[in-house]
């Protein structure tokens, strides 16, 4: 029987990943084979430059197919007095050529499993294989993580969130649109599928009741539903549904512990955030990044699955998880709130932060950086 270094429990982005980057360090990698890909998937990631990085040092983001990644040069919010309270952020006031992508999440599947079959390093296995560490990223609902008595510290939102693929009357122009109000969160991420220039991805955070009613609409009415939320004067335009709509319960968790002697927990298998930041697998390729720079830098005599080692990787990302997890609570229940002094507060605290170049860039700065 091969030996391995390490076995990778899941078989998603986060997985793949970590399987390409351990790889590079001439590690023997037994990850778990991706099943049959659903028959649509639309779901579509706000990458940050540090991701997209890590993926182009991999040769995975050179693999993507044309109009699977669509730059983002602005991104607009507005709270719940429209333009008149809103906050503006643009790749040229930073300084930078854009400040994220949005890419197509089957189209990443797809270009990670092509490189994996071409690593020689990584063996995909049918069966649990034996090796020195496990990583564990099977996602929020991992068996292995409970299998180790790991406590899944996890409160709910009672809100779901909608995704779905629209295609507008007019050009995106890279601009990334975001609507937060009492009770909802709607973004309108630019992407080129299924038309190149005039397409979104859309990810709507709703209350579970209204969520439910509109996932039992058809087509017709819930283009009628996202014009009332979008309006049609302005910003978009007209927003036509182009695809299946898919939904998934909203949460915020974190993993009691993130390591033990032989295991790692990474992804969402370790943390879990709101997505009103667009964080979510941004922060699980940050887990790929440094437990793979930890495993860089280890003494020869360590095993991967050395306790302290990766104690090692816990104390560098616990910390910044938990605080993008405050930042983006805080931010889902300020808007969430629904007693006018507070929409007062939020609008105004838009605007002001608006006029404020230098907190604008400090703020963008941390995203670009995530």
């Amino acid at each position: 029987m091969k030996a391995f270094d390490v076995s990778i429990q899941g078989s998603g982005i986060v997985a793949k990943t970590l399987a390409l980057s351990l790889a590079r360090l001439g590690l023997q990698v037994a990850l778990a084979r991706a099943p049959a890909a659903p028959a649509e998937d639309v779901r579509a990631y706000a990458l940050s430059a540090k991701s997209v990085n890590l993926l182009r040092d991999l040769k995975v983001w050179s693999g993507l197919p044309a109009r699977a990644a669509t730059p983002v040069y602005e991104m607009r919010v507005e709270g719940d007095a429209g333009p008149a309270a809103a906050l503006e952020f643009s790749a040229w006031e930073q300084g930078v050529g854009e400040l994220a992508w949005i890419v197509d999440a089957a189209a990443l599947e797809a270009s990670l499993s092509q490189a994996v079959r071409f690593q020689a390093h990584v063996t995909e296995t049918e069966t649990v294989a034996r090796a020195a560490l496990v990583a564990i990223c099977e996602g929020k609902a991992s068996a292995e993580r409970e299998a180790r008595g790991v406590e899944w510290q996890r409160h709910g939102y009672g809100q779901t969130a909608i995704a779905a693929r629209l295609v507008a009357d007019r050009p995106h122009r890279g601009i990334a649109r975001q609507w937060f109000r009492s009770p909802d969160v709607l973004a309108l991420l630019p992407f080129d599928l299924p038309e190149a220039g005039r397409s979104y991805g859309l990810v709507w955070s709703l209350p579970e009741s209204r969520a439910a009613e509109l996932m039992a609409l058809d087509d017709v009415a819930f283009n009628t539903a996202l014009e009332e939320a979008t309006g049609t004067q302005g910003g978009a335009g007209v927003l036509q549904l182009q695809s299946a709509r898919a939904s998934w319960p909203l949460s915020l968790a974190q993993a009691s512990r993130w390591s033990g002697p032989g295991w790692v927990l990474l992804g969402d298998a370790a943390h879990v955030v709101h997505p009103l930041a667009g964080q979510g697998l941004n922060l699980g390729l940050a887990d790929v990044e440094v437990l793979t720079r930890v495993m860089r830098e280890r003494e020869s005599w360590r095993s991967p699955g050395d306790d302290k080692l990766l104690r090692r990787y816990e104390r560098a990302r616990t910390v910044p998880t938990w605080a993008m997890g405050r930042v983006t609570d805080g931010l889902l229940h300020l808007f969430a709130a629904d007693a006018a002094p507070l929409r007062e507060l939020r609008n105004r605290g838009l605007s002001l932060v608006n006029q404020l170049s230098p907190l604008k860039r400090w703020l963008t700065g941390r995203a670009l950086d995530s």
